[in-house]
């Protein structure tokens, strides 16, 4: 297909996809003449996948391209799904200003789920939220994380099937990337309900 084609079945501009071609977001066509190229199924995939990433996930110009250029090297796939994560859930900003740290409370997480005892982003923000909060005298017990780390366990076991699933790289960031950040929403909105459950039943008993 010709680029008006490819702008007509995606949605997206023909100056928008001009653009992502010169910043390398998206391949070049198959050359056909000096000022003609052409465009399969993988053009299509790649700018649904732009535009979920904008419009949904919120992620800027930037960053989108990061992503694609570890998938378009060939990166592995856990490097590539831990930068999907480092860069929907914010953790990179963590790891720019505390680097590798490790605290008692994010080692005992570790060890009450046996999850492996290997630095990560994610495990590099858990440990700064928990320095943040014994900082403030917020206090973190050992029961209070086994039975958050417990929830969550059971939250991931269910979430890691559906996001590592695909083959197509494309698809694969774009199931990450929503899954992580619509059902990191969703977790938070079901935690709001049920603070607000408890709190209606306590204090409609106390009315």
């Amino acid at each position: 297909m010709q680029l008006k084609e490819l702008s007509e079945r995606t949605g997206v501009s023909p100056a928008s996809i001009k653009f992502y071609l010169r910043e390398g977001l998206l391949p070049p066509g198959r050359s056909v003449r000096a000022t003609r190229a052409e465009y399969g199924e993988l053009h299509v995939s790649r700018l649904e996948l732009i535009q979920t990433l904008r419009r949904v996930v919120g992620l800027n110009i930037a960053q989108i391209g990061s992503l694609l250029r570890m998938a378009d090297d060939g990166v592995p796939r856990l490097e590539l799904l831990a930068a999907v994560q480092r860069t929907v859930l914010g953790l990179d900003d963590v790891g720019r200003e505390h680097g590798d740290v490790r605290t008692p409370a994010g080692d005992a997480v570790v060890r009450f789920r046996n999850w492996p005892d290997v630095p990560s982003d994610a495990r590099n923000s858990l440990n700064a939220h928990l320095a943040l909060m014994e900082s403030l005298g917020v206090p973190v017990t050992d029961d209070l994380l086994d039975a958050y780390s417990l929830a969550v366990d059971a939250i991931a076991t269910v979430n890691i099937s559906a996001t590592t699933a695909p083959e197509d790289v494309n698809q694969l960031i774009m199931t990450a990337a929503v899954g992580m950040h619509l059902h990191g929403q969703l977790i938070l909105k079901l935690l709001a309900l049920a603070h607000a459950s408890h709190a209606i039943r306590r204090y409609e008993t106390e009315a």
